[in-house]
């Protein structure tokens, strides 16, 4: 078996045609990162005697010591790995010819399904080639970083998508309870999603800045190199339909309690219906209260911004028939107008529309008690009667172990 490099082009008609490609392992991607002190590499693999490839992969290579190099390839290598003998020959290959090319490491996360499971966690499908495909790679002596549930690789190993192959009503009515009320408030307050047609990530940079590490210019590059395929949303508050929404809330409200006290006042009810009347008049004091806030947030709102304001945004990737959540972020100031939750399902209705088969809401965790840490965020995006993915995991080869020993060293 051969490992050589080979022109972008050649790679990415090999990558578009494998059973596991991705955006990741794609020259777009590629280009992007090229930007960030990443050096691009393109390999391809055939057996010793042919010239057509049975694997490739895009390598991002970060310089370690010296000229020495560290390589990531993200969601590859592209190869079949349930031959356990061509698992050998390729772990062979790589330590004879990536060990010229200066790199001493390898690091590589498939993007191989382990899993698919319901929004509760549930298996509702194995990939049996999986099973097969792990043990390959252990007896091949790759180091697996472990079957991990948060977000401690390069990559999620756990993600949520909707599948989209349905009708739309039957997709929305398959939502969790709590989602679609979400989205229904969004829509009360007067929230309005859009697609920006020059795929300006400024504003969604605002959103997203203090949580992301990742730059402005990353961002911007993605939907430079995706062109067509990269998707800017936003969401912006109509804020005069805020105001009328909002007083409009009120306004019911103080008509229902008006009459709930009505009600409490009247000497012929019996004791017990008293009592269950004077509970619904404490309830509707508190709301009343709560809508009242809510006007007088709403009116301030109009007088500052009286031509509306975005209040939340998101970016997309669209690949092979489906599209992916890169990013999305919110104005906290205005994190109970539920722009988000919208947001998406704007995303879905459009998709739908193309006809694409999924929309991935990228990672989440592999922990589905409610007290784990990112309960908050599961409970989001698997809200959308998400499947859940779960792929093989990150593993590591040490291409030369006397210089990723001074490595080691010389990190610490």
């Amino acid at each position: 078996m051969k490992i050589f490099s080979i022109e972008k082009e050649q790679f990415d008609n090999f990558a578009k045609k494998h059973k596991y490609r991705n955006y990741y392992q794609s020259s777009m991607y590629a280009s992007v990162m090229s930007n960030f002190n990443y050096e691009v590499s393109y390999i391809g693999i055939t057996n010793d005697n042919d010239e057509k490839l049975i694997g490739a992969s895009m390598f991002l290579l970060k310089n370690a010591f010296m000229k020495n190099k560290i390589a990531y390839a993200p969601r590859g290598i592209l190869f079949d790995f349930t031959d356990s003998m061509k698992v050998k020959e390729l772990v062979e290959a790589l330590k004879n010819d990536l060990n010229k090319m200066g790199i001493i490491l390898l690091r590589m996360d498939p993007a191989i399904p382990i899993t698919i499971r319901d929004s509760k966690g549930n298996i509702i499908n194995i990939n049996n080639e999986a099973k097969i495909i792990m043990s390959n790679l252990k007896q091949a002596n790759f180091i697996y970083k472990g079957q991990n549930l948060y977000f401690e690789n390069e990559k999620p190993r756990w993600e949520a998508l909707t599948v989209l192959q349905q009708d739309i009503r039957e997709i929305y009515k398959s939502f969790d309870k709590r989602c679609r009320n979400k989205i229904n408030k969004a829509i009360k307050c007067g929230v309005e999603i859009y697609k920006d047609e020059q795929k300006d990530v400024t504003q969604l940079y605002s959103f997203i800045k203090n949580k992301e590490k990742k730059p402005f210019k990353y961002y911007r590059d993605l939907c430079a190199n995706f062109g067509n395929n990269a998707d800017v949303f936003y969401a912006k508050l109509n804020t005069e339909q805020f105001v009328i929404n909002s007083k409009k809330i009120y306004e019911d409200e103080l008509e229902k309690n008006e009459k709930i006290a009505a009600e409490f006042q009247d000497l012929a009810k019996q004791q017990s219906d008293r009592k269950e009347i004077f509970n619904k008049k404490i309830l509707s004091d508190k709301l009343l209260s709560v809508y009242k806030n809510n006007l007088i947030f709403a009116t301030n709102v109009l007088k500052e911004y009286p031509k509306g304001l975005v209040i939340a945004g998101g970016l997309n990737i669209v690949y092979d028939n489906a599209a992916f959540l890169i990013i999305e972020g919110f104005d906290s100031k205005y994190r109970s107008l539920n722009a988000n939750y919208l947001l998406k399902w704007k995303m879905i209705s459009d998709y739908h529309k193309e006809k694409l088969k999924y929309f991935n809401l990228n990672g989440i965790s592999g922990n589905f008690d409610k007290k784990n840490k990112y309960a908050g965020l599961n409970e989001m995006k698997l809200g959308y009667n998400s499947t859940i993915t779960e792929y093989i995991g990150e593993y590591d080869i040490i291409i030369n172990n006397f210089k990723y020993a001074i490595y080691k060293n010389l990190k610490k």
